[in-house]
C-alpha cells in the first residue's frame, strides 16, 4: 500500500505545477515584450524542474534526470532576473544573465562533488543562491512603495515577498540540515511534504493574482498626453495642474524626493498620485517620473559647451542623483549610451572641446 502523505505530495506538486505552466503560457501567449516573456518562462520551468527534482519519488520515478537538474539549478538566480525585469522595468542585459549563468555552473560543479558533509562547493552554490535571493526580496521591498501600478504593489506585498521569505529559509534550512540530519526544521523542507505544500500554496496564490493582474503587470507604458482628458474630473485637473507646475519649477531636482513626499507637499491622496502618473503620463514606476525630466535635463547639459569642463556626477548630483550609477543606468535606458558617449557624440563637431569626465 502506498504511503497516503507520499501520495498526497505528488498530487501537490502535481497541482503546483500546473499552475506555474498555466502562468507561464499565459504571460507568453499574452501581448508583452520579448524579454518579459522569455524570462518568465525560464523562470517557470525552472521553478517547475525544481519542484521535481526535490521530490525522491519524482526524481527517482525518472532515472538520471540531467536536463531537469541542470534546469533546477538556476532558479535563485532565474527569480532575481525576473523581479528586476518584471518589477523594476529594467532591460536584460549580458550581466544581468550572470546570477542565473553563475548558479548554473556551480549546479554543475556541485553534481560532480561528494555529497556528503559541507563540501565547499555545496555551500557555495547555496551560499550565492541565498544572496540573489536575498536581493530579490531587497528589490520587492525597496520598490513597493515607488511602484505606481496597483495590480503590481499587491503582488510585491502579498506574495512575492512570501516566496522570497520561503526560499530564503529554504536555504537555511539545508545548511541546518546538513550539521543536523535530525533537526525538526527539516519536515519544512521543499523536498518534504510540510515544504512542497506550503510552496505550492505560494505558487497557486502567485498564479492567481498574476493571472488577475497581468495586463498591468506587463502592459507597455501608455505616451504622455499633450493635455489633461477634457473628460478628467475636476479634481484630477486639478492635481494634474499642480503636477505640472512641480515639473515647472524643477521640483524633481530634489534627491531622495519620494512619491509619499510629493503627494504631502501637493496635498492630495498618495493613491490618487499614484493612479495620475500612471493612468495619465504612462510611467510605471515614481523613478521613472523623475527621470523623464532628469535625463532631458542632462541631455541638455552634456550637450552645451558651456557645461564642457562640468563632470558628469557633478550634473548627476545636480539634477537630483545621490551617486552615479543610477544616473548612468538610467541614462543609458533612455538613450542607449553613456553619458560620456553622448557628450563625446554632441562635441564631436568642436573638437577643440576638452570635455572632463
Amino acid at each position: 500500500m502506498s504511503d497516503p502523505s507520499a501520495t498526497l505530495d505528488l498530487f501537490v506538486r502535481g497541482i503546483a505545477a500546473g499552475a506555474m505552466a498555466a502562468t507561464a503560457l499565459g504571460v507568453w501567449g499574452s501581448r508583452v515584450s520579448p524579454q518579459a516573456r522569455w524570462v518568465t518562462l525560464a523562470m517557470g520551468l525552472s521553478t517547475i524542474a525544481w519542484l521535481v527534482t526535490e521530490s525522491s519519488m519524482l526524481f527517482g520515478a525518472l532515472g538520471r534526470a540531467d536536463v531537469l537538474l541542470a534546469m533546477a539549478y538556476p532558479v535563485g538566480g532565474l527569480f532575481w532576473l525576473f523581479i528586476s525585469t518584471v518589477f523594476e522595468d529594467r532591460p536584460v542585459t549580458p550581466m544581468m544573465l550572470a546570477p542565473p549563468v553563475t548558479l548554473l555552473v556551480l549546479g554543475f560543479a556541485m553534481g560532480s562533488g561528494p555529497t556528503q558533509g559541507l563540501d565547499p562547493i555545496w555551500m557555495t552554490f547555496n551560499a550565492v543562491a541565498g544572496l540573489f535571493v536575498l536581493h530579490s526580496a531587497v528589490l520587492i521591498v525597496r520598490g513597493w512603495r515607488g511602484d505606481l501600478i496597483e495590480g503590481r504593489r499587491r503582488l510585491r506585498a502579498i506574495v512575492l515577498g512570501l516566496v522570497a521569505v520561503f526560499a530564503l529559509a529554504q536555504v537555511l534550512i539545508a545548511f541546518v540540515s546538513r550539521t543536523d540530519p535530525v533537526d525538526p526544521a527539516r519536515m519544512f523542507m521543499i523536498a518534504r511534504p510540510y515544504g512542497g505544500a506550503i510552496f505550492a500554496a505560494l505558487i497557486l496564490a502567485a498564479s492567481a493574482l498574476f493571472l488577475e493582474a497581468r495586463p498591468a503587470v506587463f502592459g507597455a507604458a501608455r505616451r504622455a498626453e499633450s493635455a489633461p482628458d477634457p473628460r478628467a474630473k475636476a479634481a484630477d485637473r486639478i492635481l494634474q495642474e499642480k503636477l505640472d507646475g512641480f515639473l515647472a519649477a524643477e521640483g524633481w531636482r530634489r534627491e531622495r524626493l519620494s512619491i509619499g513626499a510629493l503627494a504631502g507637499e501637493l496635498e492630495v491622496p498618495e493613491h490618487r498620485l499614484r493612479r495620475l502618473i500612471n493612468n495619465r503620463l504612462g510611467h510605471r514606476n515614481f523613478a521613472d517620473f523623475l527621470n523623464a525630466s532628469r535625463i532631458e535635463a542632462a541631455k541638455v547639459r552634456l550637450a552645451d559647451p558651456r557645461d564642457a569642463r562640468t563632470t558628469v556626477a557633478a550634473i548627476a548630483f545636480d539634477l537630483g542623483y545621490g551617486s552615479l550609477g543610477p544616473f548612468n543606468r538610467a541614462f543609458r535606458a533612455a538613450t542607449g549610451s553613456s553619458p560620456t558617449e553622448w557628450r563625446r557624440r554632441a562635441f564631436q563637431t568642436s573638437p577643440d572641446l576638452q570635455e572632463t569626465d
